[in-house]
């Protein structure tokens, strides 16, 4: 399985979101250490597996539209 690696503001750009919002809000509430990014080598930097943040956007919409109808 292939995986797409991408930076905090790689993300930003992709799920059009400011690179702030995903740090102090989605990171270890919505977008879990372990699950949908890492720390490569134990260092800083932080890595999102894009794979995984896609399904974890989907699912909650699917999710939030089984609520509704």
């Amino acid at each position: 399985m292939s995986r797409t690696y991408l930076t905090t503001d790689e993300l930003a750009k992709r799920i059009k979101y400011e690179p702030r919002t995903i740090r102090n809000y989605l990171k270890d509430s919505v977008l879990l250490e372990g699950i949908h990014y890492f720390h490569p080598f134990g260092g800083r930097k932080i890595l999102f597996i894009w794979e995984k943040v896609e399904s974890e956007m989907i699912r909650d919409t699917f999710m939030d539209s089984k609520a509704i109808g």
